[in-house]
């Protein structure tokens, strides 16, 4: 059992913020995998001056996706 611990690929750990409907970073987890509830996105790396303050924007690991604005028609 020891030897297949130690020879084992473990899976890496990953960094993960909870951030509230206004955006400010509320708790900080470190896990393998996506925490199942709500509101976790995947970061970099996490820092507790984050905490209570909104997370910085290169923070995230995936940017918040941002609906570009709709493009005019070409005139006939």
């Amino acid at each position: 059992m020891l030897l297949r611990r130690l020879f084992s690929h473990a899976r890496p750990m990953r960094h993960f913020a909870l951030i509230d409907d206004r955006g400010v970073c509320c708790a900080l987890r470190q896990m393998q995998e996506h925490p199942g509830q709500a509101g976790w996105v995947e970061i970099r790396e996490p820092s507790i001056s984050w905490l209570g303050a909104p997370l910085p924007a290169g923070a995230r690991l995936t940017p918040v996706a941002t609906h570009a604005p709709a493009a005019r028609p070409l005139a006939a």
